[in-house]
């Protein structure tokens, strides 16, 4: 079809009609197919993808089959869907600012939105008194604002209402020393720092400079649409079994709460709690996280390792070489791209033939998980579209590009194998593409992108290293890197075994019928937990890869002979920890008996009892009295008896009548 959506209409309706899901390679008409589709068929599913903008119009369109059944095949994927859940707002809005400028705004909004006006406490230019009171005014001064659309509590200082008689300007009533109050939607004029943080996150607070004019109609124009009964996704699903924060009140993993920009990750004993609804969908915590305990829902599960592999497979089986992948999220990043394609320049306008656009709702969510497994696919570069006006929220995406391309310079690959593009411009953007290139070429794997999110990246990384150009065998990292081992300073362990108990990875592990412990490196995330709780301080990390078979096998750290107990020959503790203590406890004043320092020896149960058994111990009690029965009574009896008729005769009392 080249002209579906006008003069070949009828070869849609009949698709349509018929059985099956089916695929339009247009996204520009949706609007037309999806309404012809209602017509005929509303329950008939249909998928859209855009095949103009991001293969045929380009310079090298003919060239772009490969990249053209990619993003077909890709299309034909299931999204799971995220969980959602609802916020409700009833309309309540509070405007804090000066006096003049609460009063304006109020005006504006309060026939659609139940207003209440706060003007400052400290304003300095008190306005006069509108002449219908028909808007509720207070002063005071906000000193926190917590929660979210729908649920807004503000904690106000100096709370006073205003009084009726006011004339000149406002007078005031009672202060207050502190109130609370509850609003759905927030209008901050206050020109000060804003009360939340990720302010242009949050949904239903807007912090608006009060000169803007501009700005402030445009937020007063999206507050009156916030009324009623919203669905939000849950973007994060979180793990408490795989998440590595803390231990027995100690800290050790903070990567996702410092990543946060809305401050939606606290700390919760030890664990995390994360707040769907302060929550903005960046993703930055599920890519810094470690483990996987924090991941991203939108879509949920592996669906974006499926993707890549789909397309990966696609566009290598349909004869693509020197594939790019080009991420980039559903507004900006397809704004661009569509403007490269309309470039009106000789070359290099629209995308390479090898450049394959990944759309995704925020760049930031992926981590080196993603990166690691791209390329593996056979990815030979990956480009991160990204608007200048979130460069600042890139932090975390940063620390696991360099993580990526430090693993991959080591290899040999190169320095460059991921970027940022953040040009506003389509036509620079276009010749970076099309002058892009790679030296050494990343052998595509065929392996499944599959399990824990540590999983894949030992499975992406073990693939790179066996195709890769340099086979090193340990690549050094920077401080806070998730890959290392730990070194042990074993002459000064005493194997308590607390960092065993304390690790949450389970790179640590004991064995249970002898003293000693082992790590696997694979397994660590490099969190501190073990270098933290352990009581010797004789733990310290390595950040670094490793790529020998080793790293992915237990291998012991210490171990020792158990302490034969002296009484009962059961093996009990550390051979040398019994005798460091027995050396060191031989002059205490406690021990100078030398009974005290044997009882060291024994394992538990023989050292209760031979305390009981020690005459000189404070709980000690007399000789057991013999046990004494019915027969010993009776015996006992008739011996009395006798003795008593043997005195009578000495006395001479038997005599008888």
């Amino acid at each position: 079809n080249t002209h579906l959506c006008r003069t070949q209409i009828g070869n849609f309706s009949t698709a349509v009609s018929g059985d099956g899901p089916i695929i339009v390679a247009c996204t520009q008409e949706a609007p037309l197919f999806v309404e012809k589709s209602h017509e005929i068929d509303p329950e008939q599913l249909i998928t859209y993808t855009n095949i103009r903008e991001k293969a045929a119009w380009s310079n090298q369109g003919d060239k772009s089959l490969a990249k053209i059944k990619a993003l077909i095949h890709e299309a034909t994927l299931d999204a799971p869907m995220a969980n959602s859940l609802s916020m409700k707002s009833n309309g309540s809005l509070l405007i804090y600012g000066s006096a003049e400028q609460t009063l304006a705004a109020a005006k504006q909004v309060s026939d659609r939105l139940s207003v209440t006006c706060i003007f400052k406490s400290d304003d300095e230019n008190p306005s006069q008194p509108p002449r219908l009171m028909d808007i509720p005014i207070f002063s005071g001064k906000l000193n926190s604002i917590e929660g979210h659309l729908g649920a807004f509590n503000v904690a106000v200082d100096d709370y006073a209402t205003v009084q009726v008689s006011s004339r000149t300007n406002f007078a005031l009533g009672k202060k207050n020393k502190q109130v609370m109050l509850e609003f759905d939607l927030i209008l901050d004029l206050s020109n000060g720092t804003p009360f939340v943080p990720g302010h242009q996150k949050r949904d239903g607070y807007f912090h608006i400079e009060s000169n803007d004019s501009l700005a402030i109609q445009r937020a007063l124009f999206d507050l009156t649409d916030l009324v009623g009964e919203f669905e939000k996704p849950r973007y994060i699903k979180y793990d408490k079994n795989s998440c590595v924060h803390s231990r027995s009140s100690q800290i050790g993993c903070m990567r996702c709460i410092d990543a946060c920009p809305t401050s939606a990750i606290i700390p919760s004993k030890d664990e995390v709690e994360v707040n769907p609804y302060i929550c903005a969908g960046c993703g930055n915590c599920a890519s810094v996280c470690p483990t996987g305990a924090v991941s991203y829902q939108l879509p949920a599960g592996n669906f974006i390792f499926d993707r890549v592999k789909t397309l990966t497979e696609t566009f290598h089986g349909s004869g693509g070489e020197n594939a790019i992948l080009l991420v980039h999220d559903t507004s900006y990043g397809e704004d661009m791209i569509s403007a490269i394609a309309h470039v009106n320049q000789e070359k290099n306008w629209g995308l390479p033939a090898n450049v394959i656009p990944f759309a995704l709702n925020e760049i930031t969510q992926i981590g080196f998980d993603f990166l690691s497994v791209a390329l593996a696919l056979g990815i030979q570069k990956i480009k991160l579209l990204a608007s200048p006006h979130k460069l600042k929220e890139m932090d975390s995406l940063q620390s696991q590009m360099e993580l990526m391309n430090t693993a991959m310079s080591g290899l040999g690959y190169g320095s460059d194998r991921v970027s940022v593009i953040d040009s506003i411009d389509p036509n620079e953007i276009a010749n970076l593409l099309f002058e892009d290139t790679s030296d050494s070429i990343i052998v595509p794997g065929d392996f499944a992108p599959m399990g824990t999110k540590r999983s894949l990246i030992n499975l992406a990384l073990k693939h790179l290293h066996d195709h890769a150009p340099e086979q090193i065998s340990i690549l050094p990292l920077s401080k806070g890197a998730p890959f290392g081992k730990i070194d042990v300073d074993t002459s000064n362990c005493t194997l308590c075994l607390s960092c065993v108990g304390a690790c949450p990875t389970g790179a640590l592990k004991d064995n249970p019928e002898k003293p000693e412990f082992t790590f696997t490196e694979t397994a660590c995330v490099q969190c501190g937990l073990c270098q933290t709780i352990c009581p010797e301080s004789v733990i310290s990390l390595v950040p670094r890869f490793n790529f020998r078979e080793d790293a992915r096998s237990a291998v012991i750290v210490k171990e020792e002979k158990p302490f034969q107990c002296i009484k009962c020959g059961d093996p009990f503790g550390v051979e040398s920890s019994v005798n460091q203590m027995v050396e060191k406890l031989r002059n205490h004043s406690m021990y100078s008996d030398g009974s005290a320092l044997e009882r060291i020896k024994m394992c538990p149960d023989c050292r209760i009892t031979e305390q009981f058994d020690d005459p000189k111990t404070p709980m000690a009690s007399g000789d057991r009295p013999e046990i004494r029965t019915t027969d010993d009574y009776l015996k006992e009896r008739e011996g009395l008896r006798a003795k008593a008729e043997e005195n009578k005769k000495n006395l001479g009392l038997d005599v008888k009548d």
